[in-house]
């Protein structure tokens, strides 16, 4: 379950929930702001992208309500022991983290342990009573890959919620099974989890 924090006394509201979005390399990126704006309708927003994924976001309309946070972020602002570091507090400040697209090559690296960039090191870092949500999005045969079926079976022991993909035509022409989830179907597995109260 999410860590939440207590409601304040005295009949006031509880705090909007905090959810970290992120997005990594796949052309289902360009849904990445549509998401981002439905979620932050009811919940305060903060994003991350990799440097793959910022290829097909458009950042001049990237709603601005929504800090997005990249890789070039990560060490920018830190001088000395006892500054932030990004990772972490952006760990510290989500309820619960939803990566959406996730590429095949960022599945391979959570999977294995790496953590290179901002996002993974999110996760590497992610404190696993919050919750983790991923919407996987890749070719067809890259989804029905050996390697895929083994990657997922390891994030899920981590705890990590699968969001399945759809079958459709994908961007790279190919009819299969492998585009991500839409944008309101993330959003409404998260509504589920929080609560109705937030729509």
């Amino acid at each position: 379950m999410a860590t939440q924090e207590p409601a304040p006394s005295q009949g006031a509201h509880p705090r909007r929930p905090r959810v970290l979005l992120a997005a990594s390399g796949s052309v289902a990126a360009i849904k990445f702001e549509a998401l981002c704006r439905s979620v932050a309708e009811w919940a305060d927003v903060r994003a991350v992208a990799t440097t793959s994924a910022l290829h097909f976001i458009d950042r001049a309309s990237f709603p601005s309500v929504v800090a997005l946070h990249t890789d070039d972020d990560e060490w920018s602002r830190w001088r000395r022991v006892g500054d932030e570091v990004l990772h972490i507090e952006l760990r510290r400040w989500a309820d619960a983290l939803v990566i959406a697209p996730l590429s095949a090559n960022t599945l391979a690296k959570i999977a294995g342990g790496l953590c290179d960039n901002l996002l993974t090191c999110v996760v590497r870092a992610w404190d696993y009573s919050k919750p983790v949500y991923v919407a996987p999005a890749m070719n067809t045969l890259m989804w029905d890959n050996p390697f895929t079926a083994r990657h997922l079976g390891t994030v899920r022991e981590l705890g990590v919620s699968v969001i399945p993909p759809v079958t459709k035509r994908l961007a790279c022409g190919d009819h299969g099974n492998g585009a991500m989830a839409e944008p309101s179907e993330i959003c409404r597995t998260l509504i589920l989890f929080f609560g109705p109260q937030h729509l």
